[in-house]
């Protein structure tokens, strides 16, 4: 017996938010109404969250070892770059749907410059990399005044 769900135009409303979203970070595609994957390479996606001692930016790697993600920092900007590889099609079994991006990626953020790059480290654990970015001095943002002539 099939149950009865009452229409939502909220929640078509997001789940056509999810498409377009979808169309714009290479995920699965429709044509025709079926899904295609497009050739855009993936990325992580991130949060980025201050506290008063530090910056913390989370990033989601899963399936990803730690020896293929790398963290760099270089003229202020904090790059982390991998490469989640493809599953090996194993015989006897039939994939049905492939939704999962696979393939190299690169994200950078601009540090702030309240950041002390020479104290930054990072953690591994459980799909998701998280980077530490401690501040210097009080952490707020040195403030130069120009005189206007």
């Amino acid at each position: 017996m099939n149950a009865l769900t009452r229409w939502n135009p909220f929640r078509e409303m997001e789940r056509m938010q999810r498409d377009m979203d979808l169309l714009f970070t290479g995920a699965p595609m429709r044509r025709g109404g079926m899904e295609v994957l497009t050739g855009v390479e993936w990325a992580p996606v991130v949060d980025i969250i201050e506290d008063e001692k530090e910056f913390t930016v989370k990033a989601e790697l899963p399936e990803m070892k730690k020896e293929d993600v790398k963290v760099t920092v270089e003229n202020g900007v904090l790059a982390i770059s991998g490469e989640r590889k493809t599953e090996k099609e194993e015989k006897g079994k039939k994939y049905h749907r492939i939704e999962r991006s696979y393939g190299s990626f690169e994200r950078s953020f601009t540090l702030p410059e309240s950041t002390d790059p020479a104290k930054i480290r990072s953690e591994y654990k459980d799909g998701v990399l998280t980077v530490h970015l401690p501040k210097s001095g009080n952490g707020k943002p040195k403030t130069t005044e120009i005189k206007v002539e």
